[in-house]
């Protein structure tokens, strides 16, 4: 006989998981007293749910299993919505478990009560509440299931304290893993036969199922077919970027090279990227709904209905699997696209030589030296804000998985993150960066890794503002700021007062001690840039952004 907690507990052993990542509540106290035992599942105790829920996804996005978090009630459960949501927009398999009120109050005003599917149901792949103990098994086996296949994503199972606490004797479900899908020789006929008619063809990668097989079948085939490639938003540790046909990245901050050669080109072979709106520039190199380009699209699911792009051949395979197959294709005779490929690639290179910002500290410069001094398998992390185009842009990606960063846009994600890469990969390398109001919104997180020992090294750039709405602000109201002043802490001073190490970097030639020190130091570290506000993208400045607006206006 087991208790429900202790069930649960050797289920998630079971199917590998590694760490639960959690903020206690009293709702499920069964969990963490089998958790006391479960030398298997490490217990990360974490500061806020949102926090918790965000480290879980990272330790989907680096395992290809499902992150797990454990949350409690009604306040718990809505902070760790924002972690939800990553996992949804990036296609993360993620568990996160939810404490409620024993059975007997459901549907009862009970302290904390809320309705779990009404609150997670257009979030997640799946809302369920454990019904009994003896069911757990099944439960879990089912979560894992509907998080790793199809359109991999989150998936919320609610936990009744009282089920957690009662006994029963019941076997564990058997080990689930992903099932693979790979192209039937038709389609792989009509691939080949489209690259063959192709006088600019272009693969992209990005999406769910990806790994170092993968990464090293397409390096191979992209090689023997001279095929440029470029990666997803937030995809980049996709192709190791030194690798010939790597042409760089598409979404937000591509280069203008880049998005006309997609425009232009008469074939795109999409493996498991999203076609949505950040991944067609707003719809603009590739249109919604009628593309001009030949579109090949590989994914597990299927194309996504909602992305407006209805492409010419879906096929329905497992990016490994699909990968795997292009070792069996024979490449044309013809290259015609190896002058495309190879002027796709120069550009690319131009783009990684840092371009001269106002102020005294150059964030370009800065992240060229991280890139330069971190070892090959070092993790790379961040949030979301104008500062992670520099990040974006001047970061050259060696291995995978190395990239941590969300795909929707949600700030505060690059602390969480490092923190579960470095759990994951303690021997590794983890780099984060943060943006000033980026950083304070889960800077609380600190906390975890310094309570766990995680050398981690984060770099905030404060500028003291909210630089991507301060610049949509300048080019519709110019010179109206309005709400997206920042007066901040000395983040320094408050890294120390965690017990982390902190220093201020004011000059760019101060950064690389700074950094070598950081790494050195053995513990969390935080390096503060003092960054001048018209910096405010790779390419512009605020007093440009300004300018043109009113220019614009009259």
């Amino acid at each position: 006989m087991r208790t429900g907690g202790r069930i649960l507990v050797d289920q998630l052993a079971l199917q590998g998981a590694s760490a639960a990542y959690l903020v206690p509540g009293e709702s499920f106290l069964a969990v963490l007293d089998a958790l006391y035992d479960a030398s298997a599942v490490r217990t990360v105790v974490c500061r806020h749910e949102g926090g918790a829920a965000m480290m879980a996804e990272a330790a989907g996005r680096l395992t290809g299993r499902p992150g797990i978090a454990f949350v409690t009630r009604a306040p718990g459960a809505t902070n760790a919505t924002s972690g939800v949501y990553v996992a949804a927009q990036g296609q993360t398999p993620m568990i996160l478990f939810v404490g409620l009120p024993p059975r007997a109050r459901a549907h009862l005003t009970a302290f904390q009560d809320f309705d779990l599917a009404a609150l997670f149901g257009g979030l997640a792949k799946h809302v369920e509440i454990a019904s009994a103990a003896a069911r757990l098994p099944e439960t879990v086996s089912r979560a894992y299931q509907i998080a790793l296949n199809g359109r991999p994503g989150p998936v919320v199972i609610g936990l009744p304290e009282d089920v957690l606490a009662e006994s029963a004797h019941v076997p564990d479900a058997p080990f689930v893993d992903a099932a693979r899908s790979e192209p039937s020789e038709g389609a792989l006929g009509d691939v080949v036969a489209a690259i063959g008619k192709a006088e600019q063809p272009i693969v992209i990668v990005g999406g769910p199922r990806w790994s170092i097989a993968a990464q090293e079948a397409v390096q191979s085939f992209a090689l023997l077919f001279d095929l440029p490639v470029a990666a997803a938003f937030r995809a980049q540790d996709y192709i190791d970027n030194r690798h010939p046909s790597y042409c760089g990245h598409i979404g937000i901050n591509m280069d203008e090279r880049l998005a006309t050669a997609i425009r232009a080109s008469d074939l795109l072979l999409v493996i498991g990227a999203p076609l949505d709106e950040i991944g067609t520039a707003g719809w603009s190199v590739i249109t919604s709904p009628v593309p001009a380009q030949h579109i090949i699209h590989v994914h597990p699911a299927g194309p996504d209905p909602r992305d407006g792009v209805r492409v010419t051949d879906a096929i329905v395979a497992t990016a490994d699997g699909f990968a795997r197959a292009l070792a069996t294709l024979e490449p044309p005779a013809d290259k015609r696209w190896r002058t495309f490929r190879r002027d796709l690639r120069a550009g690319y290179e131009r783009t990684l030589r840092p371009v001269p910002t106002p102020g005294a500290v150059q964030f370009a410069e800065v992240v060229r030296t991280v890139a330069e001094r971190v070892p090959e398998t070092a993790i790379i992390c961040s949030g979301a804000g104008n500062y992670s185009q520099f990040v974006h842009r001047y970061t050259s990606y060696r291995s995978f998985p190395s990239s941590l960063a969300p795909g929707s846009g949600s700030m505060g994600y690059g602390l969480p993150a490092a923190i579960a890469a470095k759990i994951a990969h303690p021997g590794r390398t983890v780099v984060a960066y943060a943006g000033d109001g980026c950083f304070l919104m889960t800077a609380q997180e600190l906390a975890t890794a310094v309570q766990y020992d995680l050398p981690i090294v984060l770099i905030v750039a404060d500028n003291g503002m909210y630089g991507t709405i301060r610049m949509h602000q300048e080019k519709t109201y110019p010179g109206r700021v309005s709400g997206t002043s920042l007066v901040n802490p000395d983040f320094a001073e408050l890294a120390r007062s965690f017990g982390a190490f902190g220093v201020t970097v004011r000059e760019t030639a101060d950064f690389e001690a700074a950094f070598d020190a950081a790494v050195e130091c053995g513990r969390p570290a935080v390096i503060a840039l003092k960054l001048d506000a018209e910096a405010i993208t790779p390419a512009t400045t605020l007093t440009a952004l300004r300018t043109s607006a009113l220019r614009k206006r009259t």
